[in-house]
């Protein structure tokens, strides 16, 4: 959650960006919170968005991921501007509205899209030098959690023991074997907007992770759906498919691409288990079915080595 001021003050500060785009805006006073967690805090006013970044959020690591935003803006979309401000010693940018992903309309859920969209960013020579790709510090992070609030839940032990089982470089102990490939580095669906609103294109948004590194961590979360029975196979052979035919580089352009997944596909499971047994546990809850099949599979995963078995021995 925000600070006491953050969170108004972030809205003044949207309001007055809006009107500077379109002064006669026909708005109302105030704006949406979107977002309100530890790692952002995102409200709305009229078509402007304005974010505060994670806490100690690094500026120039930010400005170089948004000047690619900037430099690209048929894959990513474009900030309002390609420089931070600071609000409450939080990094700020502000960003046009799109029209995101309809949570509740699943059948309509752009997988093609997505992987087109990957496809072209992990094609496209990072226009500005950039950091690595932030995917397994963000698994680190989620570990610790699990570490620090769970202590002894029986559910993490599994996760734990396939979290050992990684190389280094996917528990961000080493580099990333890729050094030179654009990557986003947090690809879920709720990444993607239409720009401009409410049906133009979709492009893909927030650069917070956005680096170089190994691009099969883009297409890791569904594969990982995919391995742990979550995503229908239909919907996984589409993205894949359409991933191919834009020629994205993470997989070979026919055949097994599982080789290039697992690894990948391991880390964001055991990422995903991880937060979900923390949050079970902050709410006083048990798992529900879904946590329980990603801590399944971590289960599963424990017996395989990485690399050796498609599906996380499915």
């Amino acid at each position: 959650m925000t600070t006491t001021h953050l969170l108004p003050d972030l809205t003044a500060r949207a309001t007055k960006a809006a009107h500077t785009q379109t002064p006669a805006c026909p708005c109302t006073p105030g704006g949406a919170t979107l977002t309100d967690r530890p790692d952002g805090t995102v409200v709305r006013h009229a078509a402007t968005v304005a974010k505060a970044h994670a806490p100690n959020t690094n500026p120039t690591d930010l400005t170089a991921r948004l000047t690619t935003a900037t430099r690209l803006p048929g894959i990513l979309l474009p900030p309002l501007d390609p420089a931070p401000v600071t609000l409450h010693d939080r990094q700020v940018t502000f960003w046009p509205y799109g029209t995101p992903v309809d949570p509740d309309d699943p059948d309509a859920a752009p997988w093609e899209a997505a992987a087109t969209l990957l496809a072209r960013l992990h094609r496209t020579p990072a226009p500005t030098p950039l950091p690595p790709m932030r995917g397994p510090l963000k698994a680190v992070r989620a570990i610790t959690r699990l570490r620090e609030a769970v202590g002894g839940h029986p559910a993490a032990a599994p996760v734990l023991h396939a979290w050992t089982l990684l190389p280094a470089w996917a528990r961000a102990e080493a580099p990333q074997p890729d050094t030179t490939t654009l990557c986003h580095g947090d690809l879920h669906l709720g990444q993607l907007v239409r720009y401009p609103a409410p049906d133009g294109p979709w492009l893909l948004i927030d650069v917070d992770d956005l680096g170089v590194g190994v691009p099969g961590w883009d297409l890791a979360r569904p594969a990982a759906w995919y391995a742990c029975g979550l995503l229908p196979p239909d919907e996984w052979a589409r993205f894949l498919a359409a991933y191919r035919a834009a020629g994205g580089p993470a997989v070979p352009a026919d055949g097994d691409p599982w080789p290039a997944l697992d690894v990948p596909a391991r880390a964001l499971t055991v990422q995903t288990a991880a937060l979900a047994i923390v949050k079970a546990v902050a709410a006083g809850r048990p798992l529900d079915e879904v946590e329980e099949a990603v801590v399944d599979a971590c289960d599963r995963m424990g017996s395989v080595p990485p690399e050796l078995t498609p599906g996380f021995a499915k």
